[in-house]
């Protein structure tokens, strides 16, 4: 109805009025218009001033003139028009300038309070352990990266090391820093765009873990061999670091036991391109990348890709480590690791976990009565991404035992 009322106006404008008129009347309404948006103009900026978080979307309205947003992060189809490529490189980069404000300096890992864990020396191996993506920023004006004192990342890895990580402490001494990790709505966005994570995780995340990295070798690991190990986002970062950190780096790489890269692609073309990783073949061979994302039946049948997937991607069996098609039952399960979210307790079950890779997409399919991930459009119908620890849970530990064993066997 705007539309057309605004064409009768013109319509009858023209028409109905001569030339003079029209331009005297053109003039005034110019000046109308003009003052009109100066107030409006200064109204918004006292606006902005007053409200620091909506400073970011003034810089963005300043530069691209309009702000096309879509939660693409989850799969879902956006709509805007043909420069939405363009517009949303610009927006992203004004979002990354200004959210560095709001995560704080770099970590000083010299200081205890940078890091989530710090174990006491009891064993002969370190395990050295980079957690997922825990911080959501789904709310208009949440940065893109996590500060180090953000509230839902500390209540992430913590419960994330009670699933996880926790797989690596039987056998190991467990470090994890924290690190100011990209939001799963900018890792969402990165991935609609370029079809990976990795301009999500290559800045600030990657420097972080650098740095992380260089005090543990200097001040904590002394000589000890060590696992290095991720999920999700944790292991898209141990995959960046396997081909850059730790190439630059041989005196330290020679003395790692295994990367365990869980719930995000190691590919063909990066064992290619990088001759000095190895991925694993059997249950004990060591200096070698575990890798395997959990789905269901579902999500196999459906060819359903997600950001933790990268094409050509390898995977090995977690109960018979074996990388091809072999099937293993769930009686080869050693005990799926189950926590109860009221009371945050966890034990073990069996949960019915059988595993058989499809070699095609680099997943491990299994029948275990897991809970998909809720996010059906960012997963898929039947992913349990979230669960690609816990449903092997002590076939990892008994396997990072294994290696450990096979390793100072060799040396």
């Amino acid at each position: 109805m705007t539309e057309i009322a605004g064409r009768s106006f013109v319509k009858s404008f023209f028409l109905d009025t001569d030339v003079a008129v029209v331009y005297s009347n053109l003039c005034c309404m110019t000046r109308c218009i003009v003052a009109a948006i100066c107030d409006s103009v200064h109204d918004f900026i006292l606006m902005i001033m007053e409200e620091k978080r909506l400073k970011k979307t003034f810089l963005a309205l300043a530069m691209i003139g309009t702000m096309a947003f879509s939660l693409t992060a989850y799969g879902g189809e956006s709509e805007i028009a043909d420069n939405a490529e363009s517009t949303k490189e610009t927006t992203m980069a004004v979002t990354d300038a200004e959210n560095m404000e709001d995560v704080g300096e770099a970590p000083d890992y010299s200081k205890t309070e940078c890091w989530y864990k710090i174990p006491e020396i009891t064993k002969d191996v370190d395990t050295f352990y980079i957690y997922s993506t825990v911080t959501m920023s789904a709310n208009e004006g949440d940065p893109d990266y996590a500060s180090l004192d953000n509230t839902e990342m500390l209540e992430g890895v913590e419960i994330e090391h009670k699933i996880k990580s926790s797989a690596f402490e039987d056998s190991t001494n467990v470090f994890i820093p924290y690190y100011r990790q990209a939001s799963m709505k900018l890792m969402g966005d990165v991935w609609q765009k370029d079809g990976n994570v990795e301009a999500a995780i290559s800045g600030m995340p990657y420097d972080d873990l650098t740095a992380a990295l260089n005090y543990y070798f200097e001040n904590y690991n002394e000589g000890r061999p060590f696992i290095f190990a991720g999920h999700s986002q944790g292991s898209a970062l141990v995959r960046l670091l396997l081909k850059t950190y730790f190439k630059d780096h041989p005196e330290y790489y020679d003395r790692m036991v295994a990367a365990y890269a869980i719930g995000y692609s190691i590919t063909k073309e990066d064992l290619e391109e990088n001759p000095h990783l190895k991925f694993a073949t059997g249950e004990d061979d060591t200096g070698v990348i575990i890798s395997w994302h959990a789905e269901g039946p579902k999500n196999s049948e459906a060819k359903t890709i997600n950001a933790a997937m990268l094409p050509n991607g390898v995977a090995i069996n977690p109960l018979n480590w074996k990388t091809d098609d072999t099937y293993a039952s769930a009686s080869e399960n050693l005990g799926s690791l189950v926590m109860d979210e009221k009371t945050g307790k966890t034990e073990i079950r069996d949960i019915g976990a059988d595993a058989q890779l499809d070699t095609a997409r680099g997943t491990v399919v299994t029948h275990a009565a897991a809970v998909p991930n809720e996010m059906v459009e960012f997963s898929g119908p039947e992913s349990f991404h979230q669960d690609d620890y816990s449903i092997f849970y002590n076939n990892i530990k008994d396997n990072v035992a294994k290696r450990i064993a096979a390793y100072q066997a060799n040396r």
